[in-house]
């Protein structure tokens, strides 16, 4: 599962760009949101889904579907839209791995809390080496044209706090749910906070079939498949297996991106991209037996 949530996950970063060219951002996520929630009403229907029984989860849903949709994909598309490749948005969201590892490993989860637990000098090592080609890929392109401006890189960084909070949060305090009534209740939070700022944005929708195409696939792979799978990953405690993989996403976007954009894949760029998937590796490797004793 976590493995097919990746090759999910990794085609989110294309599609923004394959579907932005015809819609301003935050109007396709609304959009977006709208549609999946329909899709998940009638899924929920046909199934006789059983909603959250106590008003703390729904509101902690809503909590997790604001940084999750809201937060992440708001910040990503946003990014994108302003000009930053797929490939680059991919690596400095890929830093998720870096801030989920470093907090479990300060803060324990569950009845059994043990307090504190100090950051080891792995961790400290992957840390450094992993901001070090994140460093040295965005130093390149900043300044150097419309890729990486203090939009975008700002966007990124928002989406980046936002999945590790989200998923924080839903680890620590969603109470096993049924996996369709909770995205409803995530997507419909993110839609509350989303559609007012589109109505900021000027642009119109270009009804054509890259947009309808773009937006088929983040309806029925991403939202109802890569958002559902993330969910059930986090549910049944294979957050480190999700965040063991992410460090996958970034090289996989790059390729992807180059295929189908000729987007550039420079040497700084692998250097960098390598350097930041050790280091998340190293984190991440280090923090895992403080995750495995976690409960699920």
């Amino acid at each position: 599962m976590p493995a097919v949530f990746v090759l999910i996950w990794s085609t989110g970063f294309i599609v923004a760009k394959y579907g932005l060219p015809y819609a301003p951002p935050l109007t396709f996520l609304s959009i977006r949101y709208a549609l999946s929630i329909a899709c998940f009403l009638v899924w929920i229907f046909l199934a006789r889904a059983v909603w959250p029984a106590s008003r703390q989860q729904w509101l902690h849903l809503g909590i997790t579907g604001v940084f999750m949709h809201a937060g992440y994909l708001g910040g990503v598309w946003i990014a994108v839209k302003g000009g930053m490749g797929s490939g680059l948005a991919a690596l400095i969201v890929g830093l998720q791995p870096v801030l989920t590892a470093l907090w479990v490993s300060w803060i324990a989860w569950g009845d059994d809390a043990q307090g504190e637990q100090k950051v080891t000098l792995r961790q400290w090592m992957g840390l450094a080496l992993g901001l070090g080609g994140l460093l040295l890929v965005v130093s390149r392109k900043f300044g150097t044209g419309h890729e990486v401006t203090a939009l975008t890189l700002a966007a990124t960084v928002v989406a980046l706090f936002s999945i590790t909070a989200g998923t924080l949060y839903q680890k620590r305090f969603v109470q096993p749910t049924d996996v369709r009534t909770a995205n409803v209740i995530q997507l419909a939070a993110a839609l509350v906070v989303t559609l007012p700022f589109s109505f900021l944005e000027a642009e119109a929708i270009n009804w054509n079939p890259h947009f309808i195409g773009a937006m088929a696939w983040s309806v029925l792979a991403l939202t109802l498949g890569g958002s559902s799978l993330l969910y059930l990953l986090i549910q049944r405690g294979a957050a480190t297996a999700v965040t063991s993989l992410l460090y996958l996403v970034p090289p996989t976007t790059a390729l992807m991106a180059w295929l189908l954009f000729d987007e550039l894949i420079t040497t700084a760029t692998i250097i960098g991209t390598v350097m930041t998937a050790i280091g998340v590796s190293l984190v991440v490797r280090a923090a895992r037996p403080k995750q495995a004793d976690t409960p699920a």
